[in-house]
């Protein structure tokens, strides 16, 4: 995975960019109707119910736009909330407020959407080794968002993007000519490079599996659209060679089942492509 210096710079980036975004020269109806020296105060209140996330982001783009505003936090990333809950108060110059308004709203609901999906998946894990896990879908330019939010969430992150870790998929096998070629090829390469990365294969039967066990030093098995049967075969086959992960349209009413197979992760698209932003909104006091 990324480092956490990197992972912060993807944060500024966002953040630059959502104010390019939305300020552009000016916010001119704040500008126009607000006086330069006017205080204010809101408040972050919750109108649905599940698991808030980005409160810790909510802070850094207030301080971005004012390093004068103060937020005062009542509710904390990964907690639960409900209808008519305040999460924080937000206090400075009103121009402010204004300014960091929708890009705080924007990002917090969307955040909370993914903690509150992944919390939900990570629950129906509960008693087995399984964890959950994203991928790379993910909305283009705010991925180090989704994926905090999926941390926040209680899910674990895969690989962040191409360059920190190998996975190598059903089209990069094909290509190279078959497992063995396009394992062999990546130790080379890495070594050539001297990039210690880990690499992931991905089977697409249980033939396949034994030629990745083959070739040494994988460090995780993804067993990709497997019926339960078969996952259950994947894994004893594996045993404690390599780490084993499940995936391909696995949904809420069958991820129990693939965990219960005894596999180590399960990955989910769904928890970043599939959600609806829990309403929020930001209401002066």
């Amino acid at each position: 995975m990324i480092s956490e210096e990197q992972f912060n710079k993807e944060l500024a980036i966002i953040i630059a960019n959502a104010l390019r975004e939305d300020i552009g020269d000016g916010d001119h109806t704040s500008l126009s109707c607000i006086p330069a020296d006017a205080q204010g105060k809101a408040k972050l209140l919750v109108k649905d119910e599940g698991i808030i996330a980005g409160v810790d982001f909510a802070k850094m783009v207030f301080n971005a736009v004012d390093e004068d505003l103060k937020v005062e936090t009542l509710i904390n990333d990964g907690e639960k909330v409900k209808y008519g809950d305040i999460v924080f108060y937000v206090s400075g110059k009103s121009q402010s407020i204004l300014q960091a308004e929708r890009i705080v709203l924007n990002s917090m609901q969307r955040m909370s959407a993914i903690a509150t999906k992944t919390r939900f998946f990570a629950d129906l894990l509960k008693g087995t080794k399984t964890k959950v896990l994203d991928t790379r879908k993910t909305t283009p330019g705010i991925r180090a968002l989704e994926k905090w939010a999926v941390k926040i969430g209680g899910g674990e992150n895969h690989r962040f993007a191409l360059y920190d870790m190998v996975m190598i998929k059903d089209n990069h096998i094909d290509f190279a000519g078959g497992i063995t070629q396009a394992i062999t090829k990546t130790k080379k390469y890495l070594a050539d490079k001297n990039l210690d990365i880990k690499i992931i294969v991905e089977a697409r039967s249980l033939e396949e599996i034994k030629e990745i066990l083959e070739n040494k030093g994988v460090y995780r098995i993804l067993i990709d659209n497997f019926n339960y049967e078969d996952t259950r075969k994947a894994v004893k086959l594996i045993g404690n060679q390599c780490l084993t992960e499940s995936s391909g349209g696995i949904t809420d009413k069958t991820i129990r089942k693939y965990a219960d197979c005894g596999v180590d992760f399960i990955s989910s698209g769904a928890l970043t492509h599939s959600v609806y932003n829990l309403d929020l909104s930001l209401k002066a006091v």
